[in-house]
């Protein structure tokens, strides 16, 4: 049985209206990402942070998955072996039909409490006044992974990394790590390699 791991990244979601991040109209063209997409803007402007998190959300309902979300869930259903990774923080793959998508950026579904590490649904709209649910404290985030904090499931990716037979990546710049790193990783392991993007990645 062939294994597959499967990257994506911003790229496919585009074509569901999402934006993407590092092309020229990308979003950090747009805002200061050591404001919206840190620990230390978050800490100083929790409010900017959580309008930031509320509209990219309101964005990521309100869209619908495109063919190539589709086409991904139709492969895996249809054979085992296929290992789904996104960069993405839209829920676009799972309404499509996947099923253990392995997000490593978090989502934008979910929240976070930074004071005992909760997790849950988070509403549409977050602000910077709202309890956990667990602890009570008022200190809740969007479950996103911040810019200098370690990506999720890393162990889970590598361990598919390093059986997988081909390893794809979808919709990527290639410019952030560790995900640009995965291509040199699971060929070092011995696995084909494929980009699929409009435009070559870093």
């Amino acid at each position: 049985m062939e294994r597959i791991v499967i990257l994506t990244g911003a790229g496919i979601s585009a074509e569901s209206g999402l934006g993407t991040f590092r092309d020229k109209d990308g979003l950090w063209t747009r805002y200061d990402l050591s404001e919206v997409a840190t620990p230390q803007g978050f800490a100083r402007n929790p409010a900017l942070v959580h309008d930031f998190y509320n509209a990219r959300r309101a964005n990521a309902l309100d869209a619908a998955p495109n063919a190539a979300h589709r086409a991904l869930a139709r492969l895996q259903g249809a054979r085992a072996g296929v290992t789904q990774v996104t960069q993405n923080v839209d829920d676009l793959h799972e309404r499509a039909g996947a099923r253990e998508v392995i997000h490593m950026h978090g989502q934008i579904t979910r929240a976070l409490c930074a004071a005992c590490d909760h997790r849950w649904q988070a509403p549409r709209v977050m602000a910077r006044d709202d309890a956990c649910p667990a602890c009570g404290e008022r200190m809740t985030r969007p479950d996103i992974v911040w810019f200098g904090e370690y990506p999720y499931h890393m162990d889970r990716i590598a361990e598919a990394l390093a059986a997988c037979d081909l390893f794809v990546a979808i919709g990527t710049s290639g410019e952030v790590y560790p995900a640009a790193g995965f291509v040199e990783e699971a060929a070092g392991f011995g696995a084909e390699t494929l980009e699929i993007n409009l435009e070559a990645s870093a």
